[in-house]
């Protein structure tokens, strides 16, 4: 049975590879270039393999009723947050040269046309698709035209919504992984819902799967691996105390560190059958118990619970599990006490 995989800028991710840890940049640096850098360069020495931006150009993202708009996490409207968060061309071309020059792969979300186009003209490996997109199917369609890989998260969608999106990237044969995202910041772990995760996984079962997470710590991110996430995506910032609009639900460079390593401890760690596994051999030889005298036994005597019992170690010809039908049975030889049992010992 072969496992879905994508490939993003020549790393294959999927159940058969370590779980691709996504850094969300996003818009922590508050349209600072210099913060941005900062932040990217704190990501490499965590060891991220990604680094995700958010590309808004907000004219052709937002009407002038956004202005109105205030998020749940902000006290200003949404329209003067992007203003303020977002980098110009010059700049964000910019930090995608100072991302690839450490080795790292650059993505970003575009949250328009013309956000999908800049992105494209400046040659980006993947897309990844912000939930509020999820259903935004002119828009997928156009960034699927460009035939780039692309991460999806799906939050705030029904599995309706998101087979709509599925099928469009389908239609024009492009690989497509899903996240399942709770868009709060941060998220309460009740409302995290790892059964929505599976379901998603269930329901497009050769799509590569994982979750993009807005809790305050890893947990989720772990758990999620558990149960087969191949993607985790977490907003990124380089220390805590600045105060870009996601730095709450953001991780350090510490915690990314620890989520890289401990994410594919984690996934080595599924799958597997419950059977002895070859290598526990050398324990059960002296873990297991078999079946011995426990008193001196002459040739013709009958086996009881007075002059056999089962001990370890497990090296014996009778093991514990057959102790039973060794009762009643009578001894072909003289058997000392303190003897393991063998196979020959009765009729």
């Amino acid at each position: 049975m072969h496992k879905p995989y994508i490939t993003i800028a020549g790393r294959k991710v999927g159940l058969d590879f370590p779980p691709l840890i996504i850094a969300e940049i996003g818009i922590n640096h508050e349209g600072s270039l210099k913060v941005a850098k900062e932040m990217v360069d704190a990501a490499f020495r965590a060891g991220a393999e990604v680094v995700k931006h958010q590309t808004h150009i907000v004219e052709d993202e937002m009407s002038g009723a956004a202005k109105k708009v205030i998020p749940g996490n902000a006290d200003i409207s949404i329209y003067e947050i992007m203003k303020r968060c977002a980098l110009n061309e010059k700049d964000e071309r910019e930090l995608k040269l100072y991302v690839e020059s450490k080795g790292m792969i650059f993505i970003s979300t575009p949250f328009s046309r013309a956000a999908a186009n800049r992105l494209e003209q400046m040659g980006v490996q993947a897309y990844k698709i912000g939930s509020g997109e999820c259903n935004n199917y002119p828009l997928l369609e156009h960034i699927a035209k460009f035939g780039k890989p692309v991460i999806m998260s799906t939050g705030m969608n029904t599995i309706e919504n998101v087979a709509k999106a599925v099928a469009i990237f389908d239609r024009y044969k492009v690989p497509v992984a899903l996240l399942h995202t709770t868009n709060l910041y941060p998220t309460p772990s009740h409302l995290v819902r790892f059964g929505a995760m599976q379901e998603l996984h269930k329901a497009f079962p050769e799509k590569v799967f994982g979750l993009s997470d807005h809790t305050l710590n890893n947990n989720a991110c772990l758990g999620a691996v558990a149960l087969g996430a191949s993607i985790l995506e977490r907003h990124f910032t380089d220390y805590m105390e600045r105060t870009g609009p996601d730095i709450v639900c953001s991780m350090d460079e510490k915690a990314c560190k620890e989520l890289i390593i401990g994410s594919a401890e984690i996934a080595q760690m599924r799958g597997g059958t419950k059977a002895p596994a070859k290598e526990e051999q050398v324990t059960m030889d002296f873990a297991f118990a078999t079946v011995c005298s426990i008193a001196e036994i002459k040739k013709g005597d009958v086996f009881s619970k007075d002059n056999i019992w089962v001990k370890r170690p497990g090296t014996g010809d009778i093991t514990a599990e057959y102790f039973d039908t060794v009762l009643g049975k009578t001894a072909t030889r003289h058997i000392a006490f303190d003897e393991q049992l063998k196979g020959s010992d009765y009729e």
